[in-house]
C-alpha cells in the first residue's frame, strides 16, 4: 500500500511537517511558548522537566526530548535553554544531531540577555525554518514505513470488548504490510504477561518482556507502594473494570495477533519491523511521548469514557466503542465503533474502516485533537526531584 509523506534528510518519512520549539527545561518553557505564539506555523512542546534529575531520569529525559526532535513528523527544531539546567542545551543539541541531520538551531536565555531578546532571535530563526518547511512536497512512499503507537485511556468494558480488538485488527493490517505497531503501558500488561510472552519470536525476547513487567512492579514495592493503588483508575472502576488484571486482558487486544519482534525501553528507538512492546507508564500522555520519541508518526487511542488528549507533533486518533461517549465527547472522538456491540458489526469490518481512517490521517486529514490544537506533554520518571 502506498501513502505520501515528507522525506527527511535522514531518510525517514514524516506524515506531518512541524517546526518545533523545544525547551530544554521548565525554566525555558515559557520563553519557548512565547516564541511559538509569535511564529505562525510553528508548534511548542511543553516541558515541565529537564532539571533536578537523577542519573536515570536524565537519561530518560534526554532520550525523550532528542527522540521527539528526531521524529520524522518534525521538519526542524529550535532548542531553547535557560543555561543552568541539568539538560544542557549543548548536550541535547549533540544528542539530536547524533540521531538526525534535520535543521536545528539553539538559543540560551542567559547568553542572549533574557527572554525577550531570546524570543526575538529564536522567532526570526523559526520564521526562516517555517518558510523552508513550507517548500517541502509530499512524496510517494510505502505504508511499511509507518510506526503506529497504540494507547488506551479512560477505559470501560467496551474498550476491551470492542475498541481494543478493532485497533488490533488495524495493527495486524499494518504489520502485514511490513509496518510497525507499538504496544505500550507496562502496568496494563500485569496479569496478561504470560500471554504476551508466548507471542515473542524467541525465548530470550519473552524473558526480556517478563523481566520488564516484573521490574515495573518491583519499582513500586521498593518505595512501599503498589501499582494497583492507582490502576485501575476511579473512572475505570466506575465503568465496570474491577481489577488491574481484568484491565490488562482487555488492554493487550490492541496488539492484535502478530508475533512480538522487539521489546524496548522507554523512548528507545524501534529497530525491528512488526509488533514492538515498549516499557511505558500507564499515564497516557507520558506513554505517547515515549512512542513519539521512538519514531511513531501516529497514535490510535481507545477510550471508554472519553479523553481530550492530543500530542503536538503527531496525530492522535481517538476511538470509542461506547455510543454514549461518542455523543458526549464528539469534540474529541474520531472513530465510533459502537456498532460492533450494539448492532453486530463484525470487528474485522470495523478494523478495516479504522485502517482506512489511519491512511487518510497519514495523507493529511486532521484529527479532532489537531483541529482543537491540543498539545499535551508528560514524561516518565523514576525518582523524586533531586
Amino acid at each position: 500500500m502506498k501513502i505520501t509523506g515528507y522525506r527527511r534528510p535522514d531518510g525517514r518519512l514524516g506524515i506531518r511537517n512541524h517546526v518545533l520549539l523545544l525547551p530544554c527545561s521548565l525554566c525555558a518553557a515559557e520563553t519557548a511558548r512565547f516564541t511559538a505564539e509569535n511564529v505562525k506555523g510553528s508548534i511548542y512542546l511543553p516541558n515541565q522537566g529537564g532539571c533536578s534529575l537523577s542519573k536515570k531520569d536524565y537519561e530518560i529525559t534526554m532520550d525523550t526530548l532528542s527522540g521527539i526532535a528526531a521524529n520524522p513528523n518534525v521538519y526542524g527544531t529550535i532548542l531553547i535553554g535557560n543555561g543552568c539546567e541539568v539538560i544542557q542545551a549543548a548536550d541535547l543539541e549533540k544528542e539530536i544531531r547524533n540521531k538526525t541531520s534535520k535543521p536545528l538551531e539553539c538559543f540560551i536565555i542567559r547568553e542572549e540577555g533574557g527572554s525577550l531578546k531570546t524570543v526575538e532571535k529564536a522567532a526570526a530563526a523559526a520564521e526562516k525554518m517555517v518558510k523552508e518547511a513550507e517548500k517541502q512536497k509530499r512524496v510517494l512512499a510505502d505504508a511499511a514505513e509507518l510506526i503506529l503507537g497504540t494507547e488506551c485511556g479512560g477505559s470501560d468494558p467496551t474498550s476491551g470488548l470492542a475498541a481494543n480488538p478493532v485497533v488490533g485488527i488495524c495493527g495486524d493490517s499494518l504489520t502485514a504490510l511490513g509496518g510497525t505497531v507499538i504496544l505500550s503501558e507496562t502496568p496494563e500488561m500485569i496479569g496478561a504477561e504470560h500471554l504476551l510472552a508466548k507471542r515473542c519470536r524467541t525465548k530470550e525476547l519473552g524473558d526480556s518482556l517478563l523481566a520488564m513487567i516484573s521490574g515495573f512492579e518491583e519499582s513500586f514495592r521498593l518505595v512501599g507502594e503498589n501499582p494497583r493503588y492507582g490502576n485501575p483508575t476511579p473512572g475505570n472502576k466506575a465503568g465496570g473494570i474491577t481489577t488491574l488484571e481484568e484491565k490488562s486482558l482487555g488492554c493487550i487486544h490492541k496488539a492484535g495477533t502478530a508475533p512480538i519482534s522487539q521489546v524496548v525501553g522507554y523512548a528507545k528507538p524501534i529497530t525491528q519491523k512488526g509488533l514492538a512492546v515498549m516499557d511505558t507508564p500507564g499515564q497516557d500522555i507520558a506513554s505517547i511521548a515515549g512512542m513519539a520519541a521512538a519514531g511513531a508518526q501516529a497514535v490510535v487511542f481507545t477510550t471508554g469514557h472519553g479523553t481530550p488528549t492530543g500530542f503536538g507533533i503527531l496525530p492522535v486518533i481517538k476511538i470509542t466503542a461506547n455510543s454514549s461517549t461518542a455523543k458526549a465527547m464528539q469534540d474529541h472522538i474520531d472513530f465510533d465503533c459502537s456498532d460492533v456491540l450494539e448492532k453486530g458489526l463484525p470487528i474485522q469490518d470495523a478494523g478495516e474502516e479504522l485502517m482506512k481512517l489511519l491512511i487518510e490521517v497519514c495523507e493529511g486529514r486532521e484529527t479532532k485533537a489537531e483541529l482543537l490544537g491540543f498539545n499535551d506533554m508528560s514524561m516518565a520518571r523514576v525518582c523524586n526531584f533531586a
